[in-house]
């Protein structure tokens, strides 16, 4: 039996995937998926099936579509959505189908909450806000890119606070999080399938890339960026506008393009200053 559809980033045991690179072909057959969609015949390791197909990722996006795309909607609140008597919503809010919005919410005016959010008690989103919208993601035929079918959600603990005018996405295939009591300023980017821990704070104009995990308690300052597929250790510190390309470890803070310890990035300049002096004498 088919229990769950997922990319290969996300599989657990039930799943199936697709594969249609050489270069992924090991890792696939290697992954906890039951069932792999496959464009090469090639040996099936014990306890899987393997489908073999002309596209795999076109069967794939077609399997998405048929069964994890939620319905339109043509309310404003869906009629499947579910919201807690005591929330409030100002005009202009948008709630698709199948939402859960907890006890003692506000969402100001005009936000998005798409279809199969879950929201937990005493979250405020302030006026602007989408929530659940498409994955960023293509697939890349060389001559042309084909959107890959998003057909994961968005969960939010409680006691979570988003700013105004901030944009976060669905999961492809899985879930984008964000954890208990974290607190997001205006204009933050949260991409898809994104796992935000509890008692963060996340200023105005970050960037997280798709996929990538932050820890609990971890400060992020403004417009710094987040490449995906990262993990962001708990209590770590990110100073304005650093980049981040690799894994962070716990505890420490960063700061610069591309990002590094902090006092080790304040030493390098330090120095760099000291020799543009030594070359004005």
């Amino acid at each position: 039996m088919i229990t769950g559809i997922n990319e290969i980033h996300k599989v657990v045991e039930g799943d199936l995937t697709f594969v249609d690179v050489e270069k992924y072909y090991a890792s696939s057959l290697a992954s906890a998926a039951s069932v792999i969609l496959i464009n090469k015949e090639t040996t099936c390791p014990p306890g899987k099936t393997l489908l073999l197909v002309g596209n795999p990722f076109e069967i794939y996006n077609q399997l998405i579509g048929r069964l994890r795309q939620d319905p339109s909607f043509h309310l404003q609140i869906a009629k499947s959505a579910e919201v807690h008597p005591s929330a409030i919503l100002e005009p202009g809010v948008v709630v698709g189908a199948h939402v859960k919005i907890g006890a003692n919410c506000y969402i100001q005016g005009n936000c998005y909450i798409g279809s199969g959010t879950q929201i937990g008690e005493r979250v405020i989103i302030d006026a602007g806000t989408t929530i659940g919208t498409n994955a960023f993601y293509f697939k890349d035929y060389g001559t042309h890119r084909e959107k890959w079918l998003s057909g994961g959600h968005v969960e939010i603990d409680d006691d979570v606070f988003i700013g105004s005018l901030c944009t976060i996405n669905r999961g492809v295939s899985g879930t984008t999080r964000i954890g208990k009591g974290s607190k997001l300023d205006c204009q933050v980017h949260v991409g898809h399938g994104v796992v935000i821990g509890e008692d963060c704070l996340i200023a105005g104009q970050v960037g997280i890339g798709g996929k990538t995990i932050i820890g609990n308690r971890v400060t992020i300052y403004g417009q710094a960026g987040i490449a995906q597929n990262l993990v962001i250790a708990d209590r770590v510190t990110i100073l304005a506008k650093s980049g981040i390309g690799h894994n962070l470890e716990e505890g420490k803070t960063y700061f610069g393009i591309p990002a590094t310890e902090a006092r080790e990035r304040y030493r390098e300049m330090a120095t760099l200053r000291q020799i543009t002096r030594d070359k004005t004498k």
